[in-house]
């Protein structure tokens, strides 16, 4: 009775892997329990959410072919595109979430386009911009609910929501990863994406986890360009900055509980040092009780069974 904070069903975000084929089923062995999915299975996991009554995913792509700027990203029938027409088919009710980024459809797994010049490289922001609206408009055709660009490039949102709003969809929310960290966490997010880099690293463009107050600045420079709704990821070292962001702008703020800080708890879980459902309904509690209002995690499924029950 005297409990502060509850974790509801209603503050989950599933997060679902989209590839190609027909029954395709394939276990991420980073992620215990997380699979990519073809179409056809990812609907079936779409109705296990809707018959828990979780209210929305975000799918991520993994497309057949690669190529250096990312063409499947964009492409009006791209695997995110067939998925998203498929479920908002299915299941109208579902908020269908489209995570806006190149990394899963480029050659070189970075986040946007690759400039060389000698021995070193630079991603090139302003001509990855132009790549990442038209994939948001892609998937907002499509049917997506909410768009979400997780790249990381300057001045994003502002020509997304340019985008959207030049072409009818004013009214389509940008669910903006707005602090972003170069995090150790992301590895089995990679394995299942299928997106590491293949040379050098994302640190030139996500953020140094060290700072907190040019996470604010980003978060501020975000909602000024139109986000709806700012993100932190990771969760568990990042708290501290849900709280801050919540307090100082008092705009939704969604938190992503990462696939290392899944992935760990899944191991200790198997190795009986931890017991994972109360482990991570304390940490989706504790995300919940420093501000978040939406919570992207693994986990959705299994919490909702476990509330529900």
């Amino acid at each position: 009775m005297a409990r502060e904070t509850s974790l509801e069903i209603n503050d989950l975000v599933w997060p679902l892997f989209a590839c190609e084929g027909k029954r395709v089923r394939k276990p991420v062995q980073s992620m215990p329990g997380v699979d990519q999915l073809s179409v056809d299975e990812l609907s079936r996991e779409a109705e296990k959410a809707v018959r828990l009554g979780v209210p929305a995913v975000v799918l991520f792509g993994i497309p057949a072919r690669k190529d250096p700027r990312g063409s499947g990203a964009y492409a009006k029938d791209g695997i995110v595109q067939r998925a998203v027409r498929e479920l908002k088919k299915r299941f109208p009710t579902l908020v269908v979430i489209t995570d806006v980024c190149l990394c899963e459809y480029t050659s070189h797994g970075h986040c946007g386009v690759v400039q060389r010049k000698g021995g070193s490289f630079t991603v090139a922001n302003d001509p990855t911009l132009k790549l990442l609206a038209q994939t948001a408009l892609s998937h907002a055709e499509s049917g997506a609910d909410v768009i979400a660009p997780s790249d990381m490039m300057d001045g994003r949102v502002k020509v997304i929501r340019g985008a959207l709003d030049g072409h009818g969809f004013q009214d389509t929310p940008i669910l903006s990863y707005a602090a972003k960290f170069a995090s150790s966490f992301y590895g089995p997010f990679r394995d299942a994406a299928e997106s590491p880099p293949q040379f050098g690293d994302r640190k030139s463009y996500q953020m140094d986890y060290a700072n907190a107050n040019e996470a604010l600045r980003e978060v501020a420079l975000d909602i000024e360009e139109g986000a709806d709704v700012v993100m932190v990821k990771p969760a568990l070292g990042y708290l501290d900055l849900v709280y801050r962001v919540k307090e100082r702008f008092g705009c939704p703020v969604a938190v992503y509980n990462v696939s290392g800080e899944y992935a760990m708890v899944k191991a200790a879980a198997r190795n009986g040092w931890i017991e994972e459902r109360a482990a991570a309904l304390e940490i989706l509690t504790g995300c919940k009780r420093a501000g978040a209002d939406w919570i992207l995690t693994y986990w959705a499924c299994d919490v909702a069974g476990w509330i529900g029950s």
